[in-house]
């Protein structure tokens, strides 16, 4: 039998007409026209250098929507110009709503974080960790990514506790990475498996490195798990759950896995890809896949600014956002070892230390970041949450967009 689950939604406020955020002039909310206008010439140069084809930028400050605007292309080949409601590939922005899900389950008692897998998916009862061969009296993980075609000698060993709901949400839990244990498995699957099928598959592997012990990012696996244990305590089906309980609710009308046929002219269709966009698909994962605009991204990051509630629709407590926003990870969030100043919630990173970091954004934002460049955040200190759209992974736009934004901020 199908559990609903109630979020406290007012659906005729929404039923009756489209929701949105208010626009106002920056100057009403602390920051300066001039200066946010910068956003606007440090994308150009980006477009002018062949960084990228084109850029949605969107931002508010107090709730309010101060900046949005659309430049370059979203077609190269048939010189289409990007649009404000242009629709992105998230790819892993996808990580954030998997998170906001979770935090539901937790709120509702359905699961808790510190739960082993198995409890809910069996398969991954007594799962082992891929260590070196040598020596043989030190269970040893090798760092980094191990190519399939040379593979360390090496052995299988118990884990020290079991692998848990948190250790996938926060990449602790050495599943889908890119270290041995993922090079040795020799488990295939499709990308269009839905997770009831899929998600055993990943239990046949072995982890990378001992539960809790290392930082290493789980593209796809990790949080697929989480999708599957949602569906199993919910009894609903993630890409439905995610609809009625979060999308449907902060009107984010134009996100999807599959996105309608009337909508396809919308997708921005990255420079140079020989794929060209995925088609429809039966994955609906937790870890990429969605499609979005800014305009709907902004509500997300709203959403989790408010301490979970927009448009009179309250999805989560404030407490439940600040738990998922806090580091959950002490020191081990350091991707190729270079980063300072960060630390990781659930699906989100938290800048701890932003003059160490040296990111513009304050001590307390978060947010996170997709492989073809589509990155947000949110910013309680400053009352600010703002949604970069790009097709193409180029950091340096990131950060002249976010200083930008940083720099216009006046009171």
């Amino acid at each position: 039998m199908r559990l609903f689950l109630t979020v406290a939604l007012t659906w005729l406020s929404l039923a009756a007409f489209a929701a949105e955020l208010p626009k106002r002039t920056p100057e009403k909310v602390g920051m300066s026209s001039e200066r946010l206008a910068r956003i606007t010439d440090a994308v150009q140069r980006h477009i002018d250098a062949g960084n990228v084809q084109g850029a949605v930028v969107a931002v508010a400050r107090h709730g309010k929507v101060i900046y949005l605007k659309a430049q370059g292309e979203s077609n190269v080949e048939q010189n289409l110009p990007m649009s404000t409601d242009s629709l992105f590939q998230m790819w892993s922005s996808t990580k954030p709503v998997l998170g906001v899900a979770a935090m539901m389950m937790i709120e509702q008692g359905l699961f808790k974080p510190t739960e082993p897998v198995s409890k809910y998916i069996p398969e991954f009862e007594g799962i082992k960790v891929a260590v070196l061969k040598e020596p043989a009296d030190e269970d040893i993980s090798p760092t980094g990514y191990i190519p399939r075609d040379d593979i360390p000698e090496h052995r299988l060993v118990d884990t020290h506790r079991p692998l848990t709901i948190q250790d996938l949400l926060t990449h602790t839990g050495g599943i889908g990475g890119y270290g041995l244990g993922s090079a040795i498995s020799e488990t295939t699957w499709g990308d269009n498996e839905a997770l009831a099928t899929l998600v055993p598959k990943y239990a046949a592997g072995s982890l990378d490195f001992q539960p809790g012990t290392r930082w290493s990012y789980s593209g796809t696996e990790g949080l697929d798990v989480v999708a599957r244990i949602i569906e199993i305590v919910s009894g609903t089906p993630f890409n439905e759950f995610v609809h009625d309980n979060i999308l449907k609710p902060l009107d984010m009308k134009d996100t999807y896995w599959n996105v309608p046929d009337e909508k396809q002219h919308r997708r921005v269709l990255a420079k140079g890809s020989k794929r060209g966009l995925p088609g429809p698909t039966k994955h609906f994962s937790g870890s990429w896949g969605l499609n979005s605009t800014a305009r709907d991204y902004l509500h997300f990051e709203q959403m989790l600014l408010n301490g979970g509630t927009l448009f009179g629709n309250r999805l989560l407590g404030p407490r439940s956002v600040e738990w998922m926003t806090r580091n959950h990870v002490g020191d081990l969030y350091s991707p190729k070892g270079t980063t300072k100043g960060m630390g990781f919630g659930y699906t989100v990173r938290v800048t701890l230390d932003p003059v160490a970091a040296q990111t513009p954004r304050s001590e307390g934002a978060f947010g996170w970041i997709g492989a073809m460049g589509t990155t947000s955040w949110t910013d309680p200190k400053e009352d600010l949450v703002a949604v970069i759209m790009i097709q193409q992974m180029k950091p340096d736009l990131h950060y002249d967009v976010e200083n930008a934004i940083r720099q216009a901020i006046i009171d």
